[in-house]
């Protein structure tokens, strides 16, 4: 039986892919890192981020010195691959069967790498919920509130599990604290890659 938890907000589905379903969408992000390779995000002050990101659909999330923002094309100049039909899947499962997401951030984090306190609020529409999956090691998940200063709770997330949010928690703090590494053979190298789908127009 399915275990949903709710983290301030956020529901939480524990292994709601199957070891076989996530080995599919491992398969089909590969493809999608194949086709618009990781790169190294830099913030507007300067700062590497810790990640390696890339994207598929419409658009693909950005950072640089000039700000956060959506840009259709990867950084080499192509256009995003299409979002893979297994993650839009769970979108459709979850989320919408009629209305599917703009952008699929594909962020990749190394043994060392984390994800500060942040909010999703680079997007026209917070009227849709943004989800995200988790393949590969577990990562501590953290959630906060509205506010960057309100209390904040933690939990694991391992390969197979998915987070939707929306509603009141759409704009909610959360981040990533540290991840486990070598608690999952998702991938052959290791370390955790995290999907994240959201309606930007």
């Amino acid at each position: 039986m399915q275990t949903v938890l709710d983290v301030g907000g956020f529901d939480v589905r524990k292994g709601w892919l199957s070891p076989s379903a996530q080995a599919v969408m491992a398969s089909d992000v590969a493809a999608v890192v194949a086709a618009a390779p990781f790169f190294a995000p830099m913030t507007p002050w300067g700062k590497p981020m810790s990640v390696r990101m890339t994207s598929a659909g419409k658009y693909g999330w950005f950072t640089d010195r000039r700000g956060y923002r959506y840009v259709e094309r990867h950084p080499s100049g192509s256009p995003w691959p299409p979002i893979p039909a297994s993650v839009l899947d769970v979108w459709r499962a979850l989320v919408s069967t009629e209305r599917l997401p703009d952008c699929c951030l594909v962020n990749w984090y190394g043994g060392t790498a984390r994800m500060g306190m942040h909010r999703d609020a680079d997007e026209t529409d917070f009227g849709w919920p943004v989800l995200s999956i988790s393949l590969g090691d577990p990562a501590v998940f953290r959630v906060g509130g509205l506010a960057r200063s309100d209390p904040s709770r933690t939990i694991v997330l391992e390969s197979g599990d998915v987070v939707t949010f929306g509603g009141p928690a759409r704009l909610a703090y959360h981040g990533i604290d540290r991840i486990r590494a070598g608690g999952s053979r998702v991938w052959p190298d290791g370390g955790r890659v995290n999907l994240t789908l959201r309606v930007v127009d």
